[in-house]
């Protein structure tokens, strides 16, 4: 498999605006094909780096991408959420860590994967083939409470009257491919779906199949404890419920009276916030990298700094 068979990888200048600010021991927690750990590792001439990923597939790419940065780089088959018991950040501080949340071109282009809203493709959706339950799996069992309250969840479109119609279908025909998926929901809509609306239905059932949103929340606080005074955080999402995660994060540890209950006799010097947000707005793409590269378009980034 090829490096470039995955994404261009996007915001890279922005993201090395962020972190590549000197030598120190530094994590992507989801390395894909190593697009931004290579442009750090140029950049960044002495920095070190722990590569993770949930995706076999991925962590071959970024092997053969990073191979001339092979003595700087670890490699772990792992999920951001457990990167802090890798035993690379039991000691050394992180200079600074990358996220770059959801899904890789690479995944998107294989049907066998299952991301993709494409005809004909298996519902799989899974991040990595030893996980237990596929999409069509989610589908088959689940309760139309449950069903409902992933598609809601997500920003699926009517998530009450497509969860609905998903069981009323299973109970017929399991549904296993995205035909069958994208045809519950034109029967809802009753009519031809919008790109952006089976996207959205694919999202939600992808996000929930490998449990993305407690991941984040369960990552975030875990990699801000990893970093050292002064090191920084970037994560770029591309949906609205992971930006709007992070968002929360990063606003509650810049706040001074974080955790303290109201009312509290404390003195004004005795409040200290975790950090600071470096980004008062998302950053996106600009229009040049959008139409070289449309998967940046949804692109949004959001960068943190750990006091010093």
């Amino acid at each position: 498999m090829h490096a470039y068979d995955y994404h261009a990888p996007v915001l890279v200048d922005e993201v090395m605006r962020y972190l590549a600010a000197g030598d120190g021991f530094y994590l992507d927690g989801t390395v894909g094909g190593g697009g931004h750990a290579e442009a750090l590792l140029e950049r960044c001439p002495g920095c070190r780096l722990l590569a993770i990923d949930r995706d076999p597939e991925a962590l071959e790419a970024a092997r053969a991408r990073l191979a001339v940065h092979a003595g700087r780089v670890t490699f772990a088959r792992i999920s951001f959420r457990d990167a802090r018991g890798h035993p690379c950040l039991r000691g050394e501080g992180l200079a600074g860590a990358l996220l770059d949340l959801g899904v890789s071109s690479h995944q998107l282009d294989r049907r066998r994967r299952g991301f993709t809203i494409r005809r004909g493709a298996t519902l799989d959706m899974r991040m990595h083939q030893e996980s237990p339950d596929t999409a069509a799996d989610l589908l088959a069992r689940a309760s139309r409470g449950e069903v409902q309250r992933v598609l809601r969840a997500g920003g699926a479109p009517r998530p009450g009257a497509l969860a609905a119609r998903i069981v009323q279908r299973r109970a017929v025909r399991p549904l296993r491919t995205s035909d069958d998926l994208v045809a519950a929901l034109e029967s809802v809509l009753a009519r031809r779906a919008t790109h952006a609306e089976k996207a959205r239905l694919f999202q939600a059932l992808r996000m929930r199949v490998n449990d993305e949103i407690a991941a984040l929340e369960e990552g975030l606080p875990a990699i801000r404890d990893a970093l050292r005074p002064g090191g920084v955080l970037v994560v770029i999402s591309y949906h609205s419920v992971e930006d709007g995660v992070v968002k929360r994060a990063f606003r509650d540890w810049s706040d001074p009276s974080r955790g303290l209950p109201r009312r509290l006799p404390v003195r004004e010097a005795e409040l200290a916030a975790l950090g600071s947000v470096l980004t008062r707005k998302p950053v996106t793409a600009g229009a040049a990298e959008t139409e070289s590269n449309p998967r940046a378009r949804p692109a949004r980034l959001r960068a943190w700094r750990r006091a010093a």
